[in-house]
């Protein structure tokens, strides 16, 4: 008498598995109430970079007063990098007020911002995001509130867990950018 083979189940437990069906639960087909937080989430820590190239550009009056806009000839880099005391303060405060140093900041929030609130580019926006606020962490040592742990910490561990969840593809064009040819042919761009 024939019998059909038994089916065997996938292994589930590795860590390829595990990871791909954790973003999957996130960014696939109908997301759960994790996407939809994770979604809520990159909104914020995206508004939080727009926001500051917002304000520094047109001096808003919340942190940049209206004299000190980008584009009345302000630099967005002085009043921060300028009062650097710690560790690092003659790196930083060389730079402060320069022009390509003011040109990269603005660029970086931006472009951090736009990516984080659209989806799209999470894994730049995780490294250029990492990169710019681990520079404003050491900008701030020494710590008065702390031995070490920081906001700028806590943003840098959520702007990658936001990247490595596929957070993008939850209320964002995350899955419209992913099949551009452009970011096929360059997974890294995802």
């Amino acid at each position: 008498m024939f019998r059909p083979a038994k089916k065997v189940a996938p292994d589930t437990t590795g860590p390829d598995t595990i990871q791909t069906t954790q973003a999957t639960a996130v960014a696939g087909g109908r997301p759960g109430i994790l996407g939809y937080v994770l979604a809520a989430l990159r909104f914020a820590l995206g508004w939080t970079f727009l926001w500051a190239f917002l304000d520094k550009t047109f001096g808003l009056g919340y942190a940049t007063p209206a004299e000190n806009a980008w584009i009345d000839g302000g630099t967005p880099t002085a009043g921060f990098l300028g009062n650097v005391d710690g560790p690092f303060e003659g790196f930083f405060t060389g730079m402060a007020g320069q022009a390509w140093a003011d040109w990269l900041f603005m660029i970086g929030l931006l472009g951090i911002g736009l990516a984080l609130i659209l989806g799209i580019g999470m894994r730049i926006a995780a490294v250029t995001g990492s990169a710019l606020l681990i520079l404003m962490y050491m900008a701030a040592l020494p710590l008065t509130n702390n031995p070490f742990m920081d906001t700028y910490i806590i943003e840098i561990l959520l702007v990658v867990a936001l990247a490595l969840a596929g957070a993008g593809r939850v209320l964002g064009l995350g899955k419209v950018w992913a099949r551009l040819p452009i970011v096929k042919k360059n997974p890294w761009l995802v």
